[in-house]
């Protein structure tokens, strides 16, 4: 899974994502500190590996992992060469999901690049500017299909769906929103449209608003209304706090998370966010050698899913042995769950669920 984080100057979007990867983006109190893109791997906390690490004695246990992309702050008019202008938005066309950090707090200290502090502005303008370099493919786009459909059927009806996706974006509205058929919809997928991508709003809040997750804060009311328009994920954190917990060992940030009364970190918000909107969930596979997280799609099938380890898998897949996470960790080991009876054989329909721990028999 990889993610994209976009916002204004300023709302703590690089700090974010120094505490999320840990990776050492630069991070200071101007505009434009983020020049190159900075990208950083996280790992996904996933109790369920190191209990089946130890059921099964693995040297080695993996969890799933989610690539950063953090990007330069946009400001109003960087379609047009304002600021650092908007060519920093090529390193996030390949993104699953946008991450976007809204600034919901005060503070005199922290310059605000449009001076106050407005999230439904400050949202505005940045989806313009993802807009404004949408339709710059999209042009591109259209010159290319005016050459070829005078004399090829499939470009002209590409050309017509070029036109009406250029005018829903000319209105400000977001590529997600554009209706169209089945094979419109896939053809719309290949142009990696900015717009076209799900969105999570990390509402960046002071430490005092992170007790009720923000609850009586008005700036993050607004966003979460926002997000409700837009069918988008919002998650409530602070910056500053999560820089704090970065520093952490596992036993500290735990008693730290205590001392402030909330329950999860903002990584694990964001996490359990981006699986939602995404539509994603983890199978797992233990052995000796190994004990590891596999990410996939909701509704896949079991050699759809093997073949996420190996194309070989799929393509000799004979059926998976699977047994559930809790009913393992009860037998206590594999061959008492098996002779419980709780061990399953699945053929190619199997729909893969969520903490399946599955052994693929293959043959090629």
């Amino acid at each position: 899974m990889k993610l994209g984080i976009v916002g204004l100057p300023n709302v703590g979007k690089s700090t974010l994502f120094n505490s999320l990867t840990k990776a050492g983006a630069e991070s200071a109190n101007y505009p434009f500190c983020t020049i190159d893109p900075n990208i950083g791997i996280v790992t996904v906390p996933d109790e369920r590996l190191k209990v089946l690490g130890n059921l099964y004695n693995s040297e080695k246990v993996v969890p799933a992992i989610i690539e950063f992309v953090d990007i330069a702050g946009l400001v109003k008019g960087a379609s047009k060469g304002e600021g650092l202008g908007n060519q920093f938005l090529s390193n996030i066309r390949e993104v699953d999901a946008i991450i976007h950090v809204v600034r919901c707090f005060e503070d005199t200290n922290v310059i605000h690049v449009e001076v106050s502090v407005d999230p439904e502005r400050d949202i505005e303008i940045i989806n313009l500017e993802l807009i404004f370099s949408d339709l710059e493919i999209i042009e591109r786009r259209i010159s290319k299909a005016v050459k070829g459909a005078k004399n090829d059927k499939e470009q002209a009806r590409e050309l017509e769906l070029l036109k009406d996706l250029k005018a829903h974006l000319e209105e400000g509205k977001m590529a997600k929103s554009f209706e169209a058929d089945e094979d419109n919809i896939k053809l719309i997928a290949s142009y990696n449209l900015l717009t076209a991508k799900p969105v999570i709003y990390a509402a960046n809040v002071k430490e005092e608003d992170l007790i009720d997750d923000g609850g009586n804060n008005d700036y993050v009311k607004v966003v979460e209304r926002l997000a409700i328009n837009d069918n988008s994920e919002v998650f409530v954190i602070s910056a500053r706090i999560e820089q704090e917990i970065a520093e952490l060992d596992d036993d500290e940030k735990k008693m730290f998370l205590e001392e402030l009364g909330i329950s999860e970190s903002g990584l694990e918000k964001l996490i359990k966010a981006s699986y939602r909107i995404l539509g994603l969930m983890s199978f797992l596979t233990a052995g000796p050698k190994e004990t590891k997280a596999w990410t996939i799609k909701m509704g896949t099938k079991a050699p759809q899913a093997a073949g996420k380890i190996h194309t070989d898998f799929e393509r000799g897949f004979i059926r998976a042995e699977i047994v559930n996470y809790d009913n393992l960790v009860q037998c206590g080991n594999y061959n008492a769950a098996k002779e419980k009876g709780l061990v399953r054989l699945e053929g190619k329909e199997y729909v893969v669920r969520d903490g399946d721990v599955i052994l693929f028999r293959f043959n090629v």
